[in-house]
């Protein structure tokens, strides 16, 4: 465990350093993944990362065969993250905060895909005793964000009180890996986080961020990201080189009957959320539930549709906290060109003020019809939409 950590450590310092930056695949076999070729060794098939051979088209286009230009950002499908980040900001410390990002979820993605996970502990091909996946997520993304050299604090939901990594420029906070009680299931799920300039994750908005994204573990490795100064959400695909390729963007969050209700034990004692649950069946939404937070979030994105609802109760408390998971999601969402309520105050997950690292919440996320109508269910009302169409 201490060589894979090392390891570890070793692959993500190189990210602070841009121009000496090693290929993924490259430091990905100091983990010791054997059968994983150096990029670029065989120009059509090379190694998946699972050992065998696998056709890297059949996974993704070639950029010059997909590369088009975006109306809005400029940017082109099937650009590499690097591609991107240069066209979407002129912020250096900015790209490099989510080039390190991105450099902890491959390895994230490497852990929970390699190892045979219980409640307390992973256990890797050699039968040694590792930490809990998620608790090795939260020491990755630590460390990258240290070797970063632009993150002054950062803090996570297994490490609250924000922690100073002697950096310059931003601070983060993140979830280093939602649903980790599924990952034994092999349900995908997720790293959350948001990226705030300066020195302070307290006293901030969600509408602060200068970025947020996650990361998707699951059949395919996704890096989905959205900038504050630029239009749209972004998704990366990882390809078998270990390069993020540019593979979606999103503008439009429009109508569709799909439906992802978290917390259904609130119904019980919350008749407002029942009757918004009979609304759904009685007009036949469909279910899409995965009681993982990033993939039932992530699909609103990738279909360009549906409604996510966790609700409280007078018997079921709030669990999701606005600095981790809420405003960071927000910032995708909303970016997306979809809606979000949150905290019970009619109010943009963007909105709210974040007053303590703990601080939870009720949350919908979805189209701005589906935001609505989950205010007039649940509040009788929904003032800010009602005043928008009165400025039409």
């Amino acid at each position: 465990m201490t060589f894979i950590l090392s390891a570890a450590q070793g692959c993500l310092a190189s990210c602070s350093r841009p121009t000496q930056q090693k290929p993924a695949v490259a430091m990905l076999s100091q983990l010791r993944f054997s059968g994983v070729p150096a990029a670029g060794r065989s120009p059509v098939m090379q190694q998946s990362f699972l050992g065998g051979a696998s056709n890297v088209a059949s996974l993704c286009r070639s950029p010059q065969q997909i590369r088009r230009k975006s109306i809005l950002t400029q940017a082109k499908i099937g650009d590499s993250l690097e591609e991107f980040l240069v066209d979407a900001t002129s912020d250096t410390k900015l790209r490099q905060c989510l080039m390190s990002l991105s450099e902890a979820t491959r390895t994230i993605a490497f852990k929970v895909r390699t190892a045979s996970c219980g409640a307390t502990a992973c256990v890797n091909t050699f039968g040694d005793e590792q930490l809990a996946v998620d608790l090795l997520a939260d020491k990755l993304l630590f460390e990258a964000l240290k070797y970063s050299g632009v993150c002054k604090y950062a803090c996570s939901e297994e490490v609250p009180e924000p922690v100073d990594l002697q950096g310059d420029g931003f601070s983060v906070a993140f979830d280093p890996l939602d649903g980790s009680s599924i990952v034994d299931t092999n349900f995908s799920v997720g790293t959350i986080f948001g990226i705030w300039p300066g020195d302070k994750l307290k006293g901030i908005l969600g509408s602060d961020q200068a970025a947020s994204g996650m990361g998707i573990y699951g059949p395919r490795t996704i890096f989905c990201i959205a900038l504050k100064d630029a239009p749209g959400c972004h998704e990366f695909l990882l390809q078998d080189d270990g390069k993020w390729i540019h593979v979606k963007e999103t503008h439009e969050i429009g109508e569709g009957k799909m439906f992802s209700p978290g917390n259904l034990r609130a119904t019980f004692d919350n008749p407002q959320y029942e009757h918004l649950l009979s609304h759904y069946i009685g007009e036949k939404y469909t279910l899409r539930y995965t009681g993982g937070m990033v993939p039932d979030v992530f699909q609103i994105i990738v279909k360009e549709k549906g409604v996510f609802t966790n609700v409280t109760s007078p018997s079921t408390k709030a669990k999701l906290r606005i600095l981790f998971e809420v405003a960071p999601l927000g910032l995708l969402i909303e970016k997306a060109g979809g809606e979000s309520s949150c905290d019970g105050q009619c109010k943009s997950a963007l909105d709210i003020p974040i007053n303590e690292y703990d601080q939870r919440t009720q949350i919908c996320y979805g189209s701005k019809a589906e935001v609505r109508r989950f205010e007039e269910y649940l509040y009788g009302e929904s003032p800010r939409f009602s005043e928008q169409e009165a400025n039409v």
